[in-house]
């Protein structure tokens, strides 16, 4: 029996457009003092910069994001509430106490204080005691709770994360990315919306003691709102930040840098930049039908292709004219076709950068001919060349 087969494949070239997505790695050169560094655009995912951000290094105190995340999460749940009492226990109080020589909230052995203001002394005034009695009373001991935030972090894409206590205290195991924190600081400004704003706090005063929030940003005119700042003699000064302008948001993480005015500098001069340089455009929207593709042997000629979610773009504003798109597949395709099924693939290029591919799906349904249309097809393809 003979089976009908649609004409060679063939590459169908969608009008090109002179716009691009955000395409993964940096598009434009620019020099850090940071040992590593990493600026993102949330939105999009789109990296604007980045300088070994999957070297593993010391976060210091930049890993009580997650400690705080952790936190956060059973607010969300229900499983804590922001008036429960915890109990400051002798070991907070003197790991993380004063003459720990570390961060500390100032808390006293003994006492019990509010959740509320254990975060405002955690995110504030990065206080090692207020980790210690969250850990404690989440898991029973700091080694417990730092095994949990570990699988937490991996199960949250973390993948090059270890955390061995709850302060970023120094431990040679004590480990992450520039990559992993950004992630971090992504999924905890997306995931807790009502307690975000914490990070946004610059004073915070408990026991008559005033202090203020390290992260350098806050303080200057680039719309900073978060997140964590961190330093020891074996990470350097670090920072992961995140700023919004418009409704653009980016996140920057920088490390190994050699002073507390060099982090400052360097942090503000990269969102600057970020913002300044690059742009998002939307180019589709989800459902919009890019192009169509034609039909072997269906009662439809065509068969409209659709993108199934919204494209959003970042890219360069000098480099915006130089993109272009195409819309790649085998065709005809033959029928039966079912709608939402995967039938092309838009491709974004971009000079010196690696191609992004989108899924098309097909708009609609598209039934096969009866036995004498497939016939009267192949005729009319054998004879004069057409496809359907």
């Amino acid at each position: 029996m003979h089976v009908l087969r649609p004409p060679a494949a063939i590459l169908i070239l969608a009008a090109a457009f002179t716009i691009a997505i955000g395409l993964p790695g940096p598009a434009t050169a620019i020099e850090s003092a940071a040992r590593q560094a990493l600026l993102v655009e949330m939105a999009t995912g789109a990296v604007l910069f980045e300088k070994d951000a999957d070297d593993l290094m010391h976060p210091a105190s930049m890993s009580k994001m997650m400690t705080v995340y952790m936190v956060f999460e059973r607010l969300r749940d229900g499983r804590l509430s922001l008036d429960d009492a915890l109990p400051v226990s002798e070991n907070a109080w003197r790991k993380g106490g004063a003459k720990s020589g570390g961060s500390t909230m100032f808390l006293d052995p003994g006492s019990r204080v509010k959740l509320e203001d254990l975060i405002h002394g955690i995110i504030v005034q990065s206080g090692n005691d207020a980790c210690i009695v969250v850990a404690e009373a989440l898991a029973g001991s700091e080694e417990t709770f730092a095994a949990e935030m570990t699988d937490r972090a991996r199960e949250l894409g973390l993948q090059d994360t270890t955390l061995r206590n709850a302060t970023g205290w120094p431990h040679p195991e004590h480990l992450t990315t520039a990559r992993d924190l950004a992630i971090l600081a992504r999924r905890t400004i997306e995931d807790f919306p009502d307690f975000y704003h914490y990070y946004d706090d610059k004073v915070f005063t408990y026991s008559g003691i005033r202090q203020t929030n390290r992260n350098p940003l806050l303080y200057r005119d680039v719309g900073a709102d978060g997140l964590k700042t961190g330093h020891t003699e074996a990470s350097g000064y670090g920072l992961t930040a995140s700023a919004t302008r418009g409704d653009r948001r980016l996140i920057l993480v920088v490390n190994g840098l050699s002073s507390v005015k060099e982090r400052a500098r360097e942090a503000e001069r990269l969102v600057s930049w970020g913002f300044r340089e690059f742009e998002n455009y939307a180019l589709l929207k989800a459902g919009e039908v890019v192009t169509d593709a034609e039909v072997w042997l269906g009662r439809d000629p065509v068969v409209p292709l659709v993108i199934e979610k919204d494209l959003t773009i970042t890219l360069p504003r000098k480099a915006r004219r130089e993109m272009k798109v195409t819309v790649r597949f085998d065709g005809p395709v033959p029928a039966p076709i079912r709608q939402g099924t995967p039938l092309a693939t838009l491709s974004v290029q971009a000079p010196g950068r690696d191609p992004v591919e989108v899924p098309l799906v097909a708009g609609a349904d598209v039934e096969q001919l009866g036995i004498v249309g497939r016939l009267g097809a192949a005729l009319r393809h054998i004879v004069w060349g057409q496809s359907n």
